[in-house]
């Protein structure tokens, strides 16, 4: 859309942000992005999100009002419909359902992950890594020839689970390989999607070190497995 300036409203570790800022790059779409301290939520914030949380979208339309959007699904969603480029689902109906309905799988499977990952005890862990190998389970059994979800073409579905796969690569491989034991599909797909410039890029240099911060600051028993 000509004219058009759009403002990511964001959290350096957020996956859900991290999921519109690739959708953001695969579109080639300039935009600026502002960090806000979800600690400390700055006033302007908390007018504009209804739920207190990121992503924003800010869109900046030159004869009228500025709109803004939250929920990342509702930002890709938009994104995907008004900015050039490829689609990001497929164009059959019926295979755009089914990559609507994985992407929400995708958020049932970060949420055992990110448990995984901050949990302080043993218990909770092994719970957590255990839901988590049944969700890539599932996964390896979907998957095709690769190298995306949905063949060789990127998709939203990749969108959503490369920044689930990020953290497994900060991990120790003494932790994260198991995990992934005996799922090639699973694994294959993680690798290329590591290796996608926007999902590189979707985060800053110092990714690594900020979720090694937060781990250690919630007390989370994996806080010395970061590399």
């Amino acid at each position: 859309m000509p004219n058009v300036k759009l403002t990511l409203i964001s959290h350096p570790l957020c996956p859900f942000v991290q999921r519109a800022a690739i959708v953001l790059l695969e579109k080639n779409v300039p935009f600026e992005r502002i960090d806000v301290d979800l600690a400390n939520k700055p006033d302007w914030f908390m007018a504009l999100s209804p739920t207190g949380k990121v992503p924003l979208l800010k869109v900046e339309q030159p004869d009228s009002a500025d709109v803004i959007l939250f929920e990342s699904s509702a930002i890709c969603e938009y994104l995907n419909e008004t900015q050039d480029g490829v689609s990001l689902y497929s164009n059959d109906a019926l295979s755009r359902a089914q990559q609507r309905a994985w992407v929400e799988f995708g958020v049932a499977v970060l949420s055992d992950a990110w448990q995984f990952l901050n949990a302080k005890g043993s218990a909770v862990a092994d719970d957590k890594k255990a839901a988590f190998r049944e969700k890539l389970q599932r996964l390896e059994n979907t998957l095709e020839q690769g190298p995306y979800f949905s063949g060789v073409a990127f998709s939203m579905v990749d969108a959503l689970f490369a920044p689930v796969f990020r953290y497994f690569d900060l991990l120790s491989p003494a932790v994260s390989q198991p995990i992934f034991d005996n799922l090639p599909r699973v694994s294959a797909w993680r690798e290329s999607l590591a290796h996608r410039p926007s999902v590189i890029s979707a985060v800053s240099e110092d990714y690594a070190d900020r979720f090694r911060q937060h781990l250690i600051k919630q007390q989370a028993i994996l806080s010395n497995s970061i590399l």
